[in-house]
């Protein structure tokens, strides 16, 4: 779209270039009958015809006239047009960016905690389901972005495991302990979310895994990777 508007910009300029040349070139045209009338020939006139030369004369230049601020107000136009674009190109921009952080797809950084996961002498691992837990408590806080040994969490990510939990899958890549989940949103409700009322992570410190929660008021999470497809959406 951004292209499509500087394209109609170039378009803008080449038409007022248009219009002021064909604008000058008739104005050119006329002084140059001007110049070229015999004096002779006006002298030996009548005095009706003299005004009705004059008429004729002073018809030319209303029409001159007309057309030089019927040009002017078209260039007006193409000015307030432009400013218009440019505007235009600034809020699309703008939506776009957010669109890009709304879906992963843009590095954003800011406040929030960071959880390190490791599993204990427990004879149950961590598995994918706890992570999953874990992501969907944080999104319900109100996470504006998360993820896991930095892999970006979005909408299509799976978080799953493979053979029989010998390990874990997100966004399609192997991820191995420790795991480390970013999280930036308000810390306070992040925090509550994975240890308050019997939070995920801690019934994991209850099952004898590993897992620490840290403050952090500058953590950046890097933009998704893949590709987002959609089968449905037109």
């Amino acid at each position: 779209m951004i292209k499509y508007m500087k394209k109609g910009k170039i378009a803008m300029t080449i038409t007022i270039g248009i219009a002021c040349f064909a604008l000058v070139t008739v104005m050119t045209m006329q002084f140059k009958v001007v110049n070229e009338t015999d004096i002779t020939e006006i002298e030996n006139m009548q005095e009706s015809e003299l005004k009705t030369e004059l008429a004729n004369w002073k018809n030319r230049y209303d029409e001159i006239n007309a057309q030089y601020e019927d040009t002017m107000q078209k260039v007006e136009e193409y000015k307030n047009d432009e400013e218009s674009n440019d505007e235009a190109s600034r809020l699309v921009q703008e939506e776009l960016e957010q669109t890009n952080t709304l879906l992963g797809l843009t590095d954003v950084h800011g406040e929030g905690i960071v959880i390190t996961l490791k599993s204990g002498e427990s004879e149950t691992p961590i598995s994918a389901d706890d992570l999953l837990i874990i992501v969907n408590s944080l999104k319900f806080a109100g996470a504006e972005a998360i993820s896991i040994n930095d892999e970006r969490i979005v909408n299509t990510t799976d978080i799953v495991n493979i053979l029989d939990g010998s390990f874990i899958k997100v966004n399609g890549q192997r991820i191995l302990e420790p795991y480390v989940i970013k999280v930036i949103g308000n810390q306070s409700h992040m925090e509550s979310a994975v240890t308050g009322n019997g939070g995920k992570v801690e019934e994991l410190q209850t099952l004898g895994h590993t897992a620490t929660i840290e403050k952090d008021n500058d953590i950046t999470i890097g933009k998704y990777n893949g590709e987002i497809k959609t089968d449905y959406i037109e």
